[in-house]
């Protein structure tokens, strides 16, 4: 039988829910991304972030690739139980798979958009493929 918790989140109708990535130690969002029900189970039982990719159709272990995990120190529900924040320890200070702390590294300035964040490390080199 599923945990009864899980069935007080309003899934979408392919089953996911949105999830919100943020720095337990600064409050910086590092991504959004999303979870399956065995996703959330999952992140609960490791205590890291696993997560749903939607063009991979696959789990995907935070980090699994580069070192990057994501340690789960809080896990919230939103008012309507439909976005997950997840409070993490960013190993490693890279969220991002372009090699930067964080995913928002693009601000609108006038009506051009501009990185404002530096890349930290060269993804080819985090990354295999």
């Amino acid at each position: 039988m599923a945990a009864t918790w899980l069935n007080e989140i309003k899934w979408s109708d392919d089953g996911l829910i949105p999830v919100i990535a943020q720095e337990a130690s600064s409050g910086t969002v590092l991504m959004v991304a999303w979870m399956n029900r065995e996703a959330l189970n999952l992140t609960v039982e490791k205590g890291e972030a696993v997560y749903w990719s939607r063009s991979r159709n696959k789990l995907w272990h935070k980090g699994e690739e580069s070192g990057h995990t994501q340690k789960v120190k809080h896990i919230h529900l939103d008012c309507d139980g439909d976005v997950v924040l997840l409070s993490v320890e960013q190993t490693g200070g890279i969220a991002c798979h372009t090699g930067r702390h964080h995913c928002f590294f693009r601000t609108l300035e006038g009506k051009q958009w501009i990185t404002t964040s530096p890349v930290i490390k060269n993804p080819h080199t985090i990354y295999k493929t």
